[in-house]
C-alpha cells in the first residue's frame, strides 16, 4: 500500500511526550485500518476512507467514511481497532492517564484533523468519547494489546469482514455466485417439486367430487361469503366499466355516493402496487425514502384519504440523511381539523408491507385508515429495489446483515421519520411475524430499548419469539446441519435465491400467485382455508422480496434461531423454562449448564428479563393452529412475571388461526383488526388532540401501573387473558 500521498495533519504541541516515531507508526497503522474498512481502495480516485466506528449500541457500529457517508457496520475487534488507533493518533490520552496514572494533556473538544487521503482532504469534526463504548486504550505501547469486549451473544455471532473492493474479493464473490446460482436453483428446485408431489393426493381429491357432481370448496368454513364477495367484485368490476362510458357529471354524482369514491377499477390485473389497490378502495399512498443509520435507503408507504390530505412532492418525500430534521411536512387540506393518530405497521419474513393491502377493504392497512388511524407501512432493507448510499448489489457489504441489523437499524429509522412527519411524539406499532421479532429484538435492555419511548403500545399478530414444531422439518433440518461455509457456498454472500424475484418479472401473475402459494405452504405448513380465495393470487405479488442469505442463515443455520429454538434466550434458558413451567421432559437428564439456567430462575425474579423500564405495553393475538412460531409459550413467558417491565394491555389466543390468519383470515376485522383498533386507542397519549377512530368512542384511557407495582402488572395481564376468555365465548 502507498502511503506517500497519505498524511495526517496533527498539532504536535498535544503530543509533547510522543517521539515523531511514534506518531509515524500511529499514522501508517490508522492508515491501514482505515483502508481495510473503507469503501474503496486508496488506489481509487474516490476511496472514501473510513473515519471512525460510530457506536449506535455497544454491540452495533456504523462505519463513517471521509466524506460523511455511512457503511454498515464491521466485526467489533475492528471497530474497536480503528477507534484505538484514531485516539492514539488524535493524543486523546484520556484513558492512558488512568492506565499510566500520569499526568497528559487533552486535546481541546472538537479538535480538527485531516483525515488519510491521497486527494482533496477532508476536515472532520472529531468529539471526544461519543463512539458509545470508549477504547480500551489509546497508548501506542499498549495499542496491540488492546481488545473489544470479549462477551459475544450467542444469538447473534459476529458477521463476516469484506473489505473493500479487490481482484482476490473480487474472484471470491464471483465464486461464491456461481456456486449458489447452482445449488440454490437445485434446493429450489426440490422445493418446487416437493410442493407439487404433496398436491398430487388434493388435485385426484377434486377430480374425484367433480366427477361425482359434487363441490369440494362447500366444506370451507366461509364458502357461503367468500361466493357473495367474488359477486360482489365482480359488479363492482362491471358498475366501474359502465361509469367509465357516462359523461363526467354523472360520474361525479356515481362517486359522491360512495365516502371514499374509487380512483381505479374494473377486473384486478393482479399487480405489485400498493398504490393501485389502495386507489380501488378510494384512498391513495404515498413513497417516501428513509436512510438508516448505516446506509440503507428503505421504502415507507403512506396511506392516506385523497380527500382530506394533499400528497407531498417528491422532494420532501426522499431521504434526508440518517439525522432527519425535526419539523413535520404534513399537509392537511383541513388544517383545523383534528388530526389522526399515526401507526405503522411492519410486515413479516420474505413479505413487504404489501401483505397488509392485498384484501380490498378487509386489508388492515386500509381497514385502519377508514377507522381513523393515520397509517404507515414500513418495509426493511432491500426489498423490491436494494438500495444503499454507497454500496451497491454486487457488493456482499450491501447484504451483511441479519434481524439484529433490522431491528436495531431500519425499525427505529422508520419509526423516527413518522414521528417526524405527523408531528406526534409517539407512535403506535403493529407488527406481524417477523415484524414482531425485529421489535422484540429492538426493544430489548441490551440493544435500543429508548425505541419504546417513542411508541404507545406495541401490538404482535403471530408473534414470532419462540419456534414452532415447523423447524423440525427435514428441509429446515439440513440447513441447520451443514456448516456456515457450506451454507454460504450454498447460497451465496449476496441475497438469497435471487431468482425467485427474477421469475417475479418474467412468470404471468396468477401463475406466479398460484406457484407463490403452493410452494409457501409447502415450506411453512399452512393452508387457504379461512382466506378469500379470489384474492390469493393478488396476495403472493408481494412477496418474496430480497432478503439477505446472512439474514436466513440467522433464521435456519446452525448458530442462531434454529439452536437456541428462541430470539432472545440461549438454548439452556428456553429449558429451564420449560421445566420449571412443568412443559419439558422433566425424566430427561438435565445438563450443568441447564441446572444453572434453572437456579436463575427460580431465585431471582427478572434476572432473565429481556426489557427494562422503557418497554412500551404490549398486545399480542396468537395463532393457535400456528406451526412456524409458539406464540403460547411467549404469553406464558409473561404470565409467569419474566418480564416484570412489561405490561400486557391485551392477549388473545385464537385456536382455529394459523400462521397468515391474523391478517389475511375472512373473519380477521372481527377475530383481530377491531382489537387492534381498540388497544391503539386506549393506549394512545395524544386523545385530546386526535379524532376518535370509529367504533372506539366508549373504548377508556388506559392507565399504566405505578412505577415498580408488579402486582398492577400482573393484575392487568391476567384481567387483559379474562377479558379475552370472554369474548371468545361471547
Amino acid at each position: 500500500m502507498a502511503l506517500s500521498s497519505q498524511t495526517v495533519i496533527i498539532d504536535e504541541k498535544s503530543h509533547p511526550q510522543e517521539s515523531e516515531t511514534d506518531l509515524a507508526k500511529d499514522a501508517v497503522l490508522f492508515a491501514r485500518q482505515a483502508e481495510k474498512l473503507s469503501y474503496k481502495s486508496s488506489a481509487d480516485n474516490d476511496p472514501q476512507l473510513a473515519v471512525k466506528a460510530q457506536f449506535v449500541t455497544p454491540q452495533d457500529c456504523v462505519i463513517i467514511t471521509s466524506d460523511g457517508q455511512r457503511l454498515p457496520g464491521v466485526p467489533l475487534q475492528e471497530a474497536h481497532h480503528l477507534n484505538n488507533i484514531r485516539e492514539a493518533v488524535q493524543g486523546d490520552a484520556a484513558l492512558a492517564q488512568n492506565n499510566s496514572g500520569t499526568q497528559a494533556q487533552h486535546n481541546p473538544p472538537g479538535e480538527v484533523f485531516q483525515l488519510p487521503n491521497s486527494h482533496t482532504p477532508t476536515p472532520v469534526q472529531v468529539s471526544p468519547h461519543k463512539n458509545g463504548t470508549p477504547p480500551r486504550s489509546s497508548t501506542a505501547e499498549t495499542l496491540q494489546k488492546t481488545t473489544p469486549p470479549s462477551h459475544t451473544n450467542p444469538l447473534f455471532p459476529p458477521l463476516p469482514l469484506y473489505g473493500p473492493p479487490s481482484l482476490l474479493r473480487k474472484i471470491q464473490c464471483l465464486v461464491f455466485r456461481v456456486s449458489a446460482f447452482f445449488l440454490s436453483l437445485a434446493f429450489l428446485g426440490v422445493i418446487v417439486l416437493g410442493a407439487l408431489f404433496t398436491s398430487i393426493p388434493l388435485v385426484w381429491k377434486k377430480l374425484f367430487y367433480r366427477l361425482t357432481f359434487r363441490d369440494i370448496d362447500k366444506s370451507r368454513p366461509f364458502f357461503e361469503e367468500e361466493k357473495a364477495r367474488a359477486e360482489a367484485r365482480e359488479e363492482k368490476a362491471k358498475a366501474w366499466e359502465r361509469m367509465k362510458s357516462l359523461v363526467p357529471p354523472t360520474l361525479e354524482r356515481e362517486e359522491s355516493r360512495d365516502e371514499f369514491p374509487p380512483t381505479e377499477g374494473g377486473h384486478d390485473p393482479i399487480v405489485c402496487d400498493v398504490g393501485y389497490y389502495a386507489r380501488r378502495v378510494g384512498l391513495d399512498v404515498e413513497a417516501f425514502e428513509v436512510q438508516t443509520e448505516d446506509g440503507f435507503l428503505i421504502d415507507l408507504w403512506h396511506v392516506y384519504d385523497p380527500k382530506e390530505y394533499t400528497k407531498l412532492d417528491e422532494s420532501a418525500r426522499s431521504q434526508k440523511g440518517p439525522n432527519i430534521p425535526p419539523s413535520s411536512t404534513k399537509k392537511l387540506k383541513n388544517p383545523d381539523a383534528n388530526r389522526k393518530f399515526p401507526v405503522l405497521l411492519m410486515h413479516g419474513l420474505l413479505q413487504s408491507s404489501g401483505a397488509f393491502c392485498c384484501n380490498d377493504d378487509e386489508s388492515l392497512a386500509f381497514w385502519l385508515c377508514k377507522s381513523g388511524y393515520d397509517v404507515w407501512l414500513g418495509n426493511n432493507r432491500c426489498g423490491f429495489k436494494p438500495k444503499h448510499v454507497l454500496l451497491d448489489y454486487e457488493d456482499p457489504r450491501m447484504w451483511c446483515w441479519n434481524i439484529r441489523q433490522m431491528g436495531v437499524f431500519d425499525l427505529p429509522a422508520l419509526s423516527s421519520r413518522v414521528i417526524i412527519e405527523t408531528g406526534f411524539k409517539k407512535i403506535g406499532l403493529v407488527c406481524h411475524s417477523q415484524g414482531t421479532t425485529q421489535a422484540f429484538v429492538a426493544l430489548a435492555k441490551e440493544q435500543r430499548p429508548e425505541l419504546g419511548e417513542m411508541l404507545t403500545v406495541f401490538c404482535a399478530l403471530a408473534p414470532a419469539a419462540y419456534a414452532g414444531p415447523l423447524i423440525g422439518k427435514m428441509y429446515f433440518k439440513f440447513m441447520r446441519i451443514i456448516s456456515p461455509g457450506m451454507f454460504r457456498l450454498m447460497f451465496g454472500i449476496h441475497a438469497f435465491i435471487p431468482f425467485m424475484m427474477q421469475m417475479h418479472q418474467l412468470l404471468p401473475p396468477r401463475m406466479y400467485g398460484w406457484l407463490g402459494y403452493k410452494v409457501f405452504s409447502f415450506l411453512f405448513d399452512w393452508t387457504d382455508e379461512r382466506w378469500d380465495r379470489g384474492l390469493r393470487d393478488r396476495m403472493f405479488q408481494f412477496a418474496p422480496v430480497y432478503v439477505s442469505a446472512e439474514s436466513m442463515r440467522w433464521w435456519l443455520g446452525r448458530e442462531c434461531f434454529a439452536k437456541h429454538k428462541c430470539i432472545l434466550a440461549t438454548r439452556d434458558d428456553t429449558k429451564a423454562e420449560e421445566y420449571i413451567d412443568g412443559a419439558g421432559h422433566k425424566d430427561r437428564p438435565v445438563t450443568p449448564r441447564t441446572k444453572q439456567a434453572i437456579d436463575v430462575h427460580k431465585h431471582a425474579r427478572g434476572a432473565t428479563a429481556w426489557y427494562n423500564t422503557q418497554a412500551p405495553p404490549f398486545a399480542m393475538w396468537v395463532a393457535g393452529t400456528d406451526n412456524l412460531v409458539d406464540g403460547e409459550k411467549l404469553l406464558r413467558r409473561f404470565a409467569k412475571g419474566r418480564e416484570p417491565y412489561v405490561n400486557v394491555v391485551h392477549s388473545k389466543v385464537i385456536p382455529e388461526y394459523e400462521h397468515l390468519d391474523v391478517i389475511w383470515a375472512m373473519d380477521a376485522v372481527e377475530q383481530v383488526f377491531k382489537e387492534v383498533r381498540e388497544v391503539l386507542w386506549k393506549t394512545c397519549d395524544a386523545r385530546d388532540l386526535c379524532r376518535i377512530p370509529e367504533g372506539c368512542e366508549h373504548i377508556e384511557a388506559w392507565t399504566p401501573p405505578r412505577a415498580g407495582s408488579t402486582e398492577v402488572n400482573e393484575d392487568v395481564q391476567s384481567s387483559s387473558s379474562g377479558s379475552e376468555n370472554e369474548t371468545r365465548k361471547g
